[in-house]
């Protein structure tokens, strides 16, 4: 495996378990209470989302020797989309 396939699969590996971190503590603060955590769930897997494309502006523009890449943005919102469906299936349709 190239170094870029290595890397997109950190980026989605990574990103997932970030949705999945901030999913879990959503639930942990709410699933007592009679809120939709489906919501929260949708907004905490858009921040890990906004948070992979700012870091890559970062990248780009603030950090020397560093580049943007559309890939990995890409695969950022595959790892957040599959830990924020992961996390819904395992604390909201249980």
């Amino acid at each position: 495996m190239s170094n870029i396939q290595l890397d997109k699969w950190v980026h989605i590996f990574l990103f997932g378990m970030m949705a999945v971190a901030l999913c879990w503590a959503i639930y942990k603060n709410n699933h007592t209470r009679k809120t939709n955590n489906a919501i929260y769930f949708i907004i905490a897997g858009v921040i890990c989302l906004i948070y992979g494309i700012a870091m890559e502006f970062v990248q780009k523009n603030y950090i020397p020797n560093r580049s943007f890449d559309t890939g990995d943005i890409i695969a950022d919102a595959v790892g957040s989309l599959i830990g924020t469906g992961f996390s819904y299936y395992r604390y909201i349709k249980k």
